[in-house]
């Protein structure tokens, strides 16, 4: 059976990271290859079909230059595999260090470039960063751009994600406890960041409009503390809903590995990001939130058009408070539309994300780039 190494994060619960819960559902579904993962020590929930290589002393998502240094541990042990699969979003830094030192004439290399850091690198550092065998992208947008490059060696699959465990449930009734979420609440949620994105700022302007128009609204911000900004931006936000006396009707999630019941848990999930700096070019936060059949409110961005449309979301000007606010009050009045979007929503994740038909995208991927 051929070997495939993962290096990406550390692949360990809790399971509320994108990239290294792609990277999980990856490793446990493609069929026929032997997959190992970069793993904190070791990782007992771990299925045993996944071979662990235990590089890292800390499970922090984000890879500080001490854990990044850790990944020289695999020096010695690249040649043994058939395929690296490089799964972190390539900068000047890592990919010096993986073609320097992670590559081998007998193991084919394989890059999933997740998003194109077009706000950091130009087309030239790109043909510079961008080194493997063979160039997976997340979208069409990112494969068409690097096709333009020159770059001859690309292919778009989309990400995937679990269609059974993301998938419609009622609000789970511990949840509401948990929270202080009454069942007839209206319940609207973020799952993004503080600080990137630019849409925190927007939200929380919109907020008194909201509960003012939706007087048993509740908000959820379900996001990570990533740094010490989150952290900043974070108390601000709590300072500026306290002046506004509406703290009450806002929750903090912070870290909650348990997704799919925030998701269920709402009647309207939006993601009003100004820009997509540094965020994989499909979040897959919505990609989640439909599945759950939620209807959700988003960016007309344009890398964001990719995968919504008026069939399966409302698409707003980020920058505008007005347009937010309009869309999940209209939401809020027509439970028909809401059933509408979410239905739609739904089926085309199905269709166009599902790690089952994902994985055997990679296999054939993996199977052709042996074969040359």
């Amino acid at each position: 059976m051929k070997r495939i190494l993962l290096i990406t994060r550390p692949i360990a619960p809790p399971w509320d990271e994108a990239s290294k819960n792609f990277a999980f559902y990856l490793a446990k579904s493609v069929e026929n290859f032997e997959f190992s993962v970069l793993t904190p020590g070791v990782v007992n929930s771990l299925p045993l079909k996944i071979k662990q290589l235990p590089i890292f002393s800390s499970n922090h998502p984000n890879l500080r230059l001490n854990q990044q240094a850790k990944l020289l541990k695999l020096i010695p042990l690249i040649g043994k595999f058939d395929i690296a699969h490089f799964m972190l979003t390539p900068n000047k830094l890592n990919a010096f260090g993986f073609k320097t030192f992670l590559t081998r004439r007998q193991t084919k290399s394989v890059q999933t470039v997740a998003t194109l850091r077009e706000d950091l690198f130009s087309d030239k550092d790109f043909k510079k960063i961008i080194f493997a065998d063979l160039v997976i992208t997340y979208s069409d947008y990112a494969k068409n751009k690097l096709t333009k490059l020159g770059f001859k060696n690309v292919q778009r699959i989309y990400p995937g994600i679990d269609v059974q465990l993301y998938s419609p449930a009622p609000k789970n009734l511990s949840t509401l406890a948990l929270f202080k979420i009454k069942q007839d609440d209206f319940v609207v949620s973020y799952q993004g960041e503080y600080t990137r994105l630019g849409a925190t700022d927007t939200i929380v302007a919109s907020l008194p409009q909201l509960f003012k128009e939706i007087p048993n609204a509740k908000f959820i911000f379900a996001n990570r503390i990533k740094n010490e900004k989150d952290a900043v931006k974070k108390a601000q936000v709590i300072e500026t809903l306290k002046a506004a006396e509406i703290l009450d009707k806002v929750i903090f999630t912070d870290t909650f590995s348990d997704m799919p019941k925030i998701y269920n848990l709402s009647d309207v999930v939006i993601f009003p990001a100004q820009n997509m700096y540094g965020k994989f070019d499909v979040p897959l936060v919505v990609i989640e939130a439909m599945a759950c059949a939620k209807p959700v409110v988003i960016s007309n961005l344009p890398i964001l058009q990719e995968f919504s449309s008026n069939k399966n979301s409302i698409s707003i000007d980020p920058t505008s408070q007005t347009q937010l606010v309009k869309a999940i009050v209209d939401l809020s009045q027509d439970k028909e539309k809401c059933t509408k979007l979410g239905k739609a929503a739904r089926q085309y994740v199905t269709e166009n994300f599902d790690i089952k038909t994902v994985a055997k995208q990679y296999e054939r991927a993996y199977r052709d780039l042996l074969s040359i």
